[in-house]
């Protein structure tokens, strides 16, 4: 089995600053780095299937092109005989009448990504329906039964994104300073368990101090972001270093310091956002750059959740882990600068595995 502590190796032979110590170098279930996947060639099988992919909220640019690779990703495989998609457009009861939608219709692998946590977990069970369709929620991990409320869970290892923070924060300033951490909405899962993991990263860092032990509701919203960084500015004389696990949130936070007049903390964070890289490259043109840290490669998680749900339909064997870890996508101290393309969205993530042609097809 391997160890999360073996990526330390990983990242020293890509000539990246290595950040798994203390605490982070745990064991851990076996997982793959987020661009390294498998062939899903062997894993077609012979069977015709019917795909679809429900996503509970689809509109940002984010989805459109995690919904480009689940289409690329399935355009391997020749059986396939339908590619279906549904935007639920935020409304959870949609949602749960999207999945069991598909499921009437015969869809053979549905995958889903899990915006409503374990709240949808009635319509996981409900869809699957003792396994005649392979349900595979993805992205956070949820509390339910493989092989009962869903076929398999694939999933970003949060916990383990908030310990590289940790780590990267306390390096970065020296072992002391305060921090705060942006997340979204109340209750968000992955918020919570992106928190969970930057605390349990801290412990061996008494020296750098969370201003509130609870994450700043943004609600993945660059206005909402924008005012919140500003409250916690007029209520902290001093924040050393911000925690965001949304790179728009990061964007608006960097906005909200400059309207003040003041200097961008360090920023550590999760998502390969353009804006974000050119904003950087802007700024740091005109000396004001800061330093800045990022993981990413998330996009890319469905294209491990389909090879999940078309291995478990076709019965082909897969030693493909299900938990994902991403890789560092920006380092600044390590002189790895986050990426901007003038051609692209703001808000399009620039860490995503589709080739330069397909994903600027996406933005057409």
């Amino acid at each position: 089995m391997r160890k999360l502590f073996k990526l330390l190796a990983i990242a020293g032979a890509a000539g990246m600053a290595p950040m798994l110590v203390g605490a982070t170098a745990v064991e851990a279930a076996d997982y793959v780095v987020s661009d390294k996947g498998a062939d899903i060639k062997p894993l077609c099988g012979k069977k015709p299937m019917k795909v679809a992919l429900v996503d509970g909220v689809g509109s940002n640019t984010w989805r459109k092109i995690a919904v480009a690779e689940f289409k690329d990703e399935l355009s391997k495989c020749s059986n396939v005989t339908d590619v279906l998609y549904a935007d639920s457009l935020g409304d959870q009861q949609k949602y749960n009448s999207d999945l069991n939608s598909m499921a009437s219709m015969g869809v053979n692998v549905l995958v889903t990504f899990t915006d409503y946590g374990d709240a949808a977990l009635p319509a996981y069970r409900s869809a699957y329906d003792g396994g005649s369709t392979v349900v595979v929620p993805y992205y956070s991990k949820i509390s339910g039964t493989p092989g009962q409320d869903f076929s398999v869970n694939v999933y970003q290892d949060q916990a383990f994104i908030g310990k590289l923070w940790a780590d990267w924060v306390n390096k970065t300033l020296g072992g002391k300073g305060n921090i705060v951490m942006l997340g979204g909405t109340p209750g968000a899962t992955s918020s919570e368990q992106f928190l969970d993991g930057l605390k349990e990263g801290l412990k061996p860092y008494p020296g750098i101090k969370m201003l509130d032990e609870n994450y700043i509701v943004t609600n993945w919203n660059p206005a909402d972001a924008q005012r919140a960084v500003a409250g916690l500015i007029a209520k902290y004389p001093q924040i050393d270093a911000i925690v965001s696990d949304s790179g728009m949130a990061t964007i608006a936070a960097t906005k909200a310091y400059e309207q003040a007049g003041l200097p961008i903390p360090p920023e550590a964070t999760i998502n390969g956002i353009n804006e974000m890289g050119c904003r950087y490259e802007d700024l740091k043109a005109a000396g004001k750059g800061w330093k800045h840290f990022a993981v990413d490669g998330a996009t890319s998680m469905v294209r491990f959740a389909v090879r999940a749900g078309v291995a478990a339909y076709q019965e082909t064997a897969s030693t493909e882990p299900t938990v994902i870890v991403p890789y560092v996508y920006a380092d600044t101290e390590a002189g790895k600068p986050p990426r901007c393309n003038r051609a692209a969205p703001p808000d399009a993530d620039l860490s995503s595995t589709l080739s330069e042609d397909k994903l600027k097809a996406v933005f057409k």
